[in-house]
């Protein structure tokens, strides 16, 4: 891993987690405007009190070390949860500016999911001319006969 991937990977990470982290504290208070969002995309208010820890759960996940499995179901949860919010929108006929917040958290997921280290991918194990190898997951390439 070149430096400068370090660098994209620390910076989307960062920027990922003060999003997730700044969401998710919204969602667990339940401030007024958070509430009132919810509910012009339909969703019920008690949504807020499952997706505000979540997110703070993910954001732990992502930052700290180890726990390769766990932090693939973090940039998942990450993935769905703004997809969905980037649909709920464009389903309820949101202002297109409400799709700015989602669509970069978005992204920021996928930065991050893509540049971080070997360190911290899942790594599986596979027997290659009856010899076991433990390669990341990300690396495969698969081949049919």
């Amino acid at each position: 891993m070149t430096k400068t991937q370090k660098i994209i990977y620390w910076i989307a990470t960062g920027w990922l987690a003060l999003g997730m982290t700044s969401t998710g504290i919204v969602q667990i208070i339940k401030m007024q405007e958070e509430v009132e969002k919810m509910a012009q995309l339909g969703y019920p208010g008690y949504i807020l009190t499952i997706l505000g820890p979540l997110k703070l759960l993910g954001v732990v996940a992502v930052l700290v070390p180890k726990f390769p499995l766990l932090k693939e179901w973090a940039y998942a949860g990450f993935f769905f949860n703004m997809v969905g919010a980037i649909f709920s929108h464009i389903a309820a006929g949101s202002d297109p500016v409400e799709l700015f917040g989602p669509s970069l958290l978005l992204v920021l997921t996928a930065v991050s999911w893509y540049f971080r280290p070997p360190s911290r991918k899942l790594a599986t194990a596979v027997r290659v001319a009856g010899d076991t190898k433990v390669i990341h997951a990300s690396n495969c390439v698969f081949y049919s006969a």
